[in-house]
């Protein structure tokens, strides 16, 4: 632990050990009228607790603009974009209520923007013209069983005819050849054409390969008596000739189990100046819980998700090209669990954590690895622990991202386990053979931890819960400071809200942390009483906020080319000792892959700094960041925006 945590340790125990003293000393009527709930609040308002634990504040919306949020973005104009969607609420997604927001924290103003789609679930990304990339949704609440009322489940629809692709629309109608069961399909489909399959030795045509369609399908009555027990062949109403013989449909168990949520094609990016949704092209694949990243080409890919029938995409991964809007599919396959954590490294190859957010088989896509996306190759990356508590686990690339080390923090069991884990991870992507070890333990086993960067270099690790969505009242009230030069973390003020599933933190440009969103499966310990959605924002001031100054930045470039420099003013320039350019945050279900933050070169001049960016295009990607300078104490400046084309 560094000297100044050190000190901050002293004096914080100091001071409970005053409070305890003192409250021994006091009769009970006096202790009886203040109040212990008081006096906390005393102690904790007191400057030299502030200056050592920072402050948390709740940022009170008025009623008619709060809402479920899901996710957050820190856009180019220092507004955040906060994206419910329909808010994990049945009844806003029947009647189309799909809401978004953009706060100014500076001005204290919220506004509600129109929101096209039911955005809840989504992936995003920030893009290089300052725009967030959005894609996919909900196209479909899940359905759990005794819910259900009509069997139904997928349909792989097959062509055999090799010259032609067939469509067939929605409520087309398939019927079993064994059990003389009929279903509906809900939305159209297109099977494309088969492939004819050649020998390679003598050309011979061998067989055609047909083409597959796949799609869900619901019995057209409700009972029991209409569920099927195995596999059948079904045939298409409506084909007749060739086309009837060259299509069918199989399908294994269709029942009245649980149906999970279906995504959507629909992509669109914002636009923080015009504050407005714009409609790009459609991914080639709908996706529920995708991940969106920056590649080294400046292209964003998109991964995992629950496709439009409700099941993982299996490994059909697409790319967005920011300069004509259009999605194309990798020629190559590789599948995930749903929100995959994955980061682009410093040779453009992309690391993936093994964080995740839940959805898919427990034994595919969960090691982690460095996948070099270009030739598909995927290498294991050895030493983690608590392997198999990877669910709602965190990842951050730890500052500076030079450095590439990565921390993987918490995380659960699959699924709607009680396991979780208290262990932190890190890696070293420049070490020969990289391999995790474990860093410092948290207190308690934690899943949905969130961490945000801070322009000193800690990281802040707050809040999460030991249980699936904070089961058993088990929200975790406790926020530390990673400080990756000791490894270490440091104890500092609790929240005053608990946040587990369908929350988030990002950095705001004035050096203060925005906390939102919770999503608890109950709302009491025994697990009796349905949750309530945490509609509260909470703003974390940290320690550095509360010291006697701060220097200051101004003037400069707007735009800084990547091996290109930039002069700023600041009156305190002979005590700046860091510079940092900070990648805006766009988080949602403990994920948030832009996050990072750059070490600049410097030189100071008189009150003048002149800062270097870095020159390979993969540790700065192109983009809007924020600047921000640090004093000899520690304490950064207020942000100035800086874009790098």
């Amino acid at each position: 632990m560094n000297d100044r945590a050190g000190r901050r340790r002293v004096r914080r125990l100091a001071i409970g050990t005053a409070v305890v003293l003192a409250l021994a000393g006091m009769n009970g009527p006096w202790l009886y009228r203040f109040g212990t709930g008081k006096y906390h609040q005393y102690q904790i308002n007191k400057p030299e607790y502030k200056a050592d634990n920072g402050k948390w504040e709740i940022v009170d919306f008025p009623e008619k603009y709060r809402q479920n949020t899901i996710h957050a973005a820190l856009l180019r104009t220092g507004k955040v974009l906060l994206v419910a969607g329909s808010g994990n609420n049945q009844d806003n997604f029947d009647a189309k209520r799909f809401d978004t927001r953009i706060w100014d924290p500076v001005k204290g103003t919220i506004k509600k923007v129109p929101t096209p789609k039911d955005l809840f679930c989504t992936g995003h990304t920030q893009l290089a013209n300052g725009n967030l990339l959005i894609a996919g949704g909900t196209k479909r609440y899940e359905k759990l069983k005794g819910d259900v009322t009509k069997a139904g489940g997928l349909m792989i629809v097959h062509n055999e005819n090799p010259d032609r692709p067939i469509t067939l629309p929605a409520g087309t109608k398939f019927t079993g050849k064994e059990g003389g069961k009929t279903f509906v399909s809900k939305d159209p489909v297109v099977v494309e054409r088969a492939t004819k399959v050649f020998d390679k030795q003598t050309g011979r045509f061998l067989r055609n390969d047909p083409g597959l369609g796949r799609i869900y399908v619901e019995a057209q009555r409700s009972g029991a008596k209409y569920e099927t027990g195995t596999q059948d062949n079904y045939r298409i109403q409506g084909l007749t000739g060739t086309e009837a013989r060259n299509t069918y449909g199989i399908a294994q168990k269709l029942a009245l189990d649980k149906k999970d949520f279906q995504g959507i094609r629909d992509a669109f990016e914002f636009d923080p100046v015009a504050e407005k949704y714009i409609k790009v092209d459609p991914m080639k694949e709908a996706r529920w819980y995708p991940t969106l990243t920056t590649l080294s080409d400046g292209k964003i890919l998109s991964v995992s998700g629950l496709d439009d029938i409700g099941q993982l995409v299996p490994g059909k991964n697409e790319v967005f090209d920011p300069k004509t809007r259009r999605w194309t599919y990798l020629p190559t396959t590789r599948q995930f669990p749903t929100y995959p954590a994955l980061f682009l490294m410093q040779n453009g190859k992309v690391f993936y954590s093994g964080s995740n957010a839940g959805y898919g088989p427990d034994n595919v896509g969960r090691v982690p690895g460095i996948w070099d996306v270009e030739s598909n190759k995927f290498t294991k990356i050895p030493g983690l622990s608590d392997a198999n508590r990877m669910e709602t686990s965190a990842t951050v690339l730890l500052p500076p991202a030079q450095d590439e080390k990565f921390m993987v923090i918490g995380g659960g069991g699959v699924g709607e386990s009680a396991l979780s884990s208290n262990r932190t991870r890190i890696v070293d992507m420049k070490a020969a053979g990289p391999r995790f070890v474990d860093g410092p333990t948290l207190e308690k086993g934690t899943r949905y931890a969130q961490a945000s960067i801070l322009p000193d270099d800690s990281v802040l690790v707050s809040g999460g819960a030991e249980d699936y969505r904070g089961r058993g009242d088990s929200n975790i009230l406790q926020a530390r400071l990673y400080h990756p030069d000791t490894n270490s973390f440091e104890s500092v003020a609790d929240p005053l809200v608990g946040r587990n599933y369908h929350s988030g933190s990002l950095l705001l440009p004035d050096g203060r942390v925005m906390f939102f969103g919770s999503d608890s499966l109950y709302g009491d310990k025994a697990n009796t009483k349905p949750g309530v959605f945490e509609q509260r924002i909470e703003i974390y001031t940290p320690p550095y906020l509360y010291r006697d100054s701060r220097p200051s930045l101004s003037g400069g470039p707007q735009t800084i080319a990547r091996g290109g420099s930039g002069t700023f003013t600041s009156p305190q320039a002979s005590v700046i000792k860091k510079v940092r350019l900070i990648r805006p945050s766009a988080s949602t279900h403990v994920t948030d892959v832009d996050q990072r933050s750059v070490e600049l070169k410097f030189t100071v001049s008189g009150d003048k700094v002149k800062v270097t960016v870095p020159e390979n295009k993969n540790l700065v990607q192109s983009g809007w960041y924020m600047l921000f300078v640090d004093d000899d104490q520690g304490t950064p400046s207020k942000a100035q925006w800086v874009r790098v084309p």
